[in-house]
């Protein structure tokens, strides 16, 4: 039941390259990308006001017609 010198050497050795490598592999991740300048909810906010003041120009417009 002797374990050879061989071995436990071998045994140390990955476990003090797997110690120096795999910390080393995760210490940097890759910065996240940029936010965009422009993701759209101001253009469709945009839009929405030019629509409701269209909507609103058009029942002033079309009330009087009514009367």
């Amino acid at each position: 039941m002797a374990v050879s010198r061989v071995s436990l050497v071998v045994v140390a050795i990955i476990a003090l390259l797997y110690a120096v490598v795999l910390p080393s592999a995760h210490a940097q991740s890759l910065a996240p990308a940029p936010a965009p300048t422009s993701d759209g909810t101001a253009i469709d906010q945009g839009i929405a006001c030019v629509l409701m003041l269209v909507a609103l120009v058009l029942t002033y417009l079309i009330h009087p017609l009514d009367a």
